[in-house]
């Protein structure tokens, strides 16, 4: 497995969560990894990305001032914290890693390497 997701869970809005992502080197050294969410009956959807240095971070409107990424370099994992969830965060969570121009940033059509997902349930 070279990308591995944890975090998700049950949580009742408002809460808060902390998706992880642990890659091997491969998929992760000199990549952008993003997140990506799919709830049952929907597209996969763009949710954050982060540059292979960190230096620059890119959100959906959906999540922007609610979620964060950040990856650690040393340790190959990227986060995201997840903060006042709502119900319509619900969804399986998946990480995915891609040497990616910034234009593509949000399509999952250009990350070549993905994780299994965490699911991620808001109740209301």
């Amino acid at each position: 497995v070279q990308l591995q997701a944890s975090g998700g869970g049950l949580v009742q809005a408002g809460d808060s969560l902390r998706l992880s992502c642990a890659a091997s080197s491969t998929p992760f050294r000199g990549r952008a990894m993003a997140w990506f969410r799919q709830a049952p009956g929907k597209e996969r959807e763009f949710v954050a990305a982060i540059r292979w240095d960190g230096g620059y971070t890119y959100y959906s409107d959906s999540v922007k001032a609610r979620f964060t990424t950040s990856r650690d370099n040393a340790k190959s994992t990227v986060y995201l914290q997840m903060n006042s969830l709502k119900p319509e965060d619900t969804a399986l969570y998946y990480c995915a890693a891609g040497q990616v121009i910034v234009s593509a940033i949000r399509d999952p059509r250009a990350y070549n390497y993905w994780g299994q997902g965490t699911q991620v349930t808001v109740s209301s």
